[in-house]
């Protein structure tokens, strides 16, 4: 395949280098990530495309669906491109009405690795983010030790069946006490224009190479936040979505996008809205948004 490069540059996950844009396939199932998509060529066709747009991260998880994503992705994409990175995560599971389920024994949680394995059709999961968050705001760190779970996976890490370890929904705390058991090579983390509380962190992390990956670019905003985010898209001639994901880049080297759809076209939109450079005026006014 063909790639005809990215806006933002390359970041190192350990060993392996990505583009700082990639692509998140939590709306590929169906409504509310659950069962199959409305429309099985299409969530097929957005996948390949972002590959033939030069996206090498895509973002994941075999309780999307469940098991949906990845079979997507497998179908799409397998065999996979060689510098292609797949990124899964654990720490949660399904009901029968699609509830999620937060799962983290240690021996569930290399359940889902294996279940990762098995629907993603690999021998070797390239990173698996170790979810441990989620209490009343499922966006939130829950305070607390979290070393069983990162040991789980750090214990298939040994074993050979996972290159590398991330963590996500997890305080500054959680993120030094996971990095004593194991190397981490990313965080993930709800974080965006109006919800800044990790800006310290994203500092810290920034200074030890670890990449930061924030969800939910448009996630959480008020009423007044969203506004000042429309009149600065309007002036710039862009999508809300576009000025949002500009900011990312923007804000800190160690930034990594995984904004997803289930479009063609909003994928395409996405990209080219990487490529956006928001004047110094208008970072000023985005800065002031969070609350």
């Amino acid at each position: 395949m063909t790639t005809t490069g990215l806006p933002g540059g390359t970041y190192r996950l350990g060993d392996l280098e990505v583009p700082r844009v990639g692509f998140g396939a939590m709306q590929l199932p169906g409504r509310g990530v659950f069962g199959p998509p409305k429309d099985r060529d299409a969530a097929l066709e957005v996948l390949r495309t972002a590959v033939e747009l030069g996206i090498r991260h895509i973002d994941t998880a075999d309780f999307y669906g469940p098991h949906v994503s990845n079979e997507l992705i497998r179908e799409a994409l397998s065999p996979y491109p060689d510098d292609l990175v797949i990124v899964t995560k654990v720490g949660s599971r399904r009901g029968a009405k699609g509830e999620w389920i937060p799962r983290r024994e240690p021996d569930d949680l290399q359940a889902q690795v294996h279940d990762n394995l098995r629907t993603l059709g690999v021998d070797v999961l390239d990173v698996v983010n170790v979810r441990v968050g989620g209490g009343d705001d499922a966006h939130s760190a829950v305070p607390g030790s979290i070393a069983p779970e990162v040991e789980a996976v750090a214990e298939l890490q040994q074993q050979g069946l996972v290159r590398h370890v991330g963590v996500s929904t997890v305080d500054a705390q959680q993120v030094a006490e996971a990095r004593s058991i194991t190397q981490i090579v990313t965080v993930q983390n709800f974080y965006n224009v109006a919800n800044r509380e990790d800006d310290d962190l994203i500092r810290r992390l920034a200074e030890a190479d670890i990449a930061y990956v924030p969800y939910f670019p448009l996630g959480g905003f008020s009423p007044l936040q969203s506004g000042a985010l429309d009149a600065v898209a309007e002036r710039l001639g862009a999508t809300p979505m576009q000025v949002a994901q500009a900011w990312l880049l923007q804000r800190s080297p160690n930034l990594l996008l995984i904004s997803g759809t289930s479009s063609v076209a909003h994928l395409r939109e996405n990209v080219a809205g990487a490529a956006l450079e928001l004047p110094a005026d208008a970072v000023a006014e985005l800065d002031a948004v969070a609350g």
